[in-house]
């Protein structure tokens, strides 16, 4: 079933997320509508939090990815099979030199800006079957992996661009919020009441 996705301005967006347990109810069915909302949104990464869920729960696909003729084929191959779903995970290293990428985010449709962040990532997180695991990634794998973990932290994308950038695209963003933008995806937008 595709979700809407929240837009920016919902509180749930800026709320730290809670772990989950393996009782969590529907966990099969809401991993499965989360893949299939984020495909829809042509997507590569989505959060429990872009569609109402304050809880540590995200999930990666980046095959689009795999596409860039700029990168070597090993890189392509990496991005074209990368698809994880990561349940309450913890960043617990990034280190490199900072480096910058367009970015954009489902809940913030028309809007990209060059975000700096860590080349390489340790994570720790459990996958759908609550395995543990502890990886180390880097590159696009990595950018978006943080993206999403942001996510569940309370942090939009946005909220890392200096002062001026902001100001630059405040008025999109309460646009944004206002409902005021088309997107060919299902999205709920701030003043809209939730359908039960």
């Amino acid at each position: 079933m595709i979700l809407p996705i929240v837009a920016y301005g919902d509180p749930v967006l800026k709320k730290k997320a809670e772990d989950i347990t393996n009782e969590y109810p529907n966990l099969d069915a809401l991993l499965d509508n989360m893949y299939e909302t984020m495909y829809n949104a042509y997507g590569v990464g989505l959060a429990a939090p872009q569609i109402g869920l304050p809880i540590r729960l995200f999930l990666v696909d980046t095959e689009p990815f795999a596409d860039d003729e700029s990168l070597s084929e090993e890189e392509q191959k990496t991005l074209k099979n990368f698809k994880q779903t990561f349940i309450n995970a913890k960043i617990i290293n990034e280190e490199g030199e900072d480096w910058a990428f367009n970015e954009g985010c489902l809940s913030i449709p028309d809007v990209r800006e060059d975000v700096f962040r860590q080349p390489k990532i340790t994570i720790e997180y459990l996958d759908e079957q609550f395995e543990k695991h502890t990886k180390v990634f880097d590159g696009l794998i990595a950018r978006v992996i943080q993206h999403e973990y942001d996510h569940i932290e309370g942090v939009l994308f946005t909220d890392k661009l200096s002062s001026l950038k902001k100001r630059l695209i405040k008025g999109r963003l309460a646009n944004i919020s206002k409902g005021k933008i088309r997107v060919d995806y299902k999205m709920r937008f701030p003043n809209q009441k939730k359908k039960r």
